[in-house]
């Protein structure tokens, strides 16, 4: 497994200062997110040149950009908001090569209108579902086209909001291009260790083979998300669990501000070297 973080952690003017902050830390790979290049995180446009000033800035100081943030509200109430996303996320898909990636990043999306990170009761519907099987089909014909990843992030607040559920959407998209991001935070609910050993458990038994990032941070016994080896996480059993599913891609620390990096590194690097 390669440590690496949310390149969003950092807040610098410049492409190059995030990278060099990033590099402070002896990280090598990153999450990118296109607001690290001053533009929203799904762009109506991205130029060429600004794709290839991005590759050439990781390239120099032997970055690795693992995977793009295209996160939008697949399962939006409004259809057109659905549609503008899927049309950012193709403009974002066409400049990934020449970032030098060729993994984007999803959220599945709330019926809530405003948040998509917010969980809506709606999101349990029928017609959520429908809605989001059209935007991911979409989503998935984009990116044989492009040539690229697509890995969405099951999240108890979005449609998507269990490893069942995660799998169920693999197994009606029937695609190579369609993989999954796997943050055990998203997933489990303080109060209940046998909950969270069972939680961690399922998510590797039916997502385990079609995961190409797993995210590091940790959720409180207060229901809110904390940084790795803060919260109630079962580290050890984690770590288990991506080993056996011959997990060897970027570990990515995220959830956190720049003062907890340090110790929520010698964390995980703890983790990493016990067999």
């Amino acid at each position: 497994m390669r440590l690496g973080i949310f390149a969003k952690t950092f807040s610098r003017p410049t492409v190059e200062g995030v990278f060099d902050a990033v590099k402070e830390h002896a990280l090598d790979c990153v999450q990118f997110n296109m607001a690290c290049a001053g533009l929203p995180t799904l762009p109506d446009n991205i130029a060429p040149s600004l794709a290839n000033h991005i590759h050439e800035a990781a390239i120099s100081r032997g970055m690795e950009i693992a995977a793009i943030s295209g996160t939008y509200n697949m399962a939006h109430p409004a259809p057109e908001a659905r549609q503008a996303g899927l049309r950012r996320l193709r403009t974002l898909a066409s400049a990934c090569h020449g970032m030098g990636t060729s993994v984007i990043t999803l959220c599945t999306g709330t019926r809530d209108p405003e948040d998509m990170w917010r969980w809506h009761p709606e999101n349990a519907s029928s017609r959520a579902w429908s809605d989001l099987l059209s935007s991911m089909e979409a989503a998935v014909r984009m990116a044989e086209e492009e040539q690229i990843t697509l890995a969405f992030e099951p999240e108890r607040a979005n449609v998507v909001s269990t490893a069942a559920k995660g799998h169920a959407l693999l197994t009606a998209m029937q695609s190579s291009r369609l993989k999954v991001v796997i943050d055990p935070a998203n997933l489990i609910v303080p109060g209940d260790k046998r909950q969270v050993s069972q939680v961690l458990d399922e998510a590797f038994d039916l997502l385990g083979e079609y995961i190409v990032i797993a995210h590091a941070k940790d959720r409180g016994a207060d229901d809110t998300f904390h940084a790795a080896g803060e919260g109630i996480l079962d580290y050890d059993q984690y770590m288990r669990l991506l080993r056996a599913a011959a997990f060897d891609g970027p570990f990515i620390l995220h959830g956190l501000t720049e003062r907890q990096i340090d110790a929520a590194l010698q964390f995980l690097n703890d983790k990493l070297q016990r067999r």
